[in-house]
């Protein structure tokens, strides 16, 4: 049976102020993410349909603190804490903020592709 961890996943990427440790797995992705800093996703989000996150996400909190923002309000989720948001959400994290998310594959890289383009753009020319 398939499964990941921070020492076995095939993909490891440290952004600086987050890290992931990834893999697919029948279509979804399970996804490990660590933040060393207080960030909020809205900004790496524009040019999504309606600046939002287009995909959906099951997760499951281990420290910290996750707060997502959709039409119907906000809902903050901590230790401990088993989620699920919709499609059509933006999230603020915490520092010390670790979580496990499991996401249909496909629609999470089509947002991280975005959020990568809108990541380099902010840091300007090199």
């Amino acid at each position: 049976m398939p499964r990941v961890s921070k020492t076995d996943a095939a993909r490891v990427e440290d952004h600086g102020p987050v890290v992931e440790w990834a893999d697919d797995v029948a279509g979804y992705t399970i996804h490990i993410v660590a933040f060393k800093q207080d960030i909020d996703v809205a900004p790496l989000l524009r040019g999504l349909p309606g600046n939002r996150c287009t995909c959906p996400h099951w997760g499951y909190v281990l420290s910290g603190r996750v707060t997502f923002t959709s039409d119907d309000g906000e809902e903050t989720f901590e230790p401990g804490d088993a989620f699920y948001v919709a499609p059509g959400h933006s999230p603020r994290v915490t520092a010390g903020t670790e979580y496990v998310q499991f996401s249909p594959a496909d629609e999470l890289h089509t947002v991280t592709e975005t959020m990568t383009r809108n990541m380099e753009a902010m840091s300007g020319p090199r």
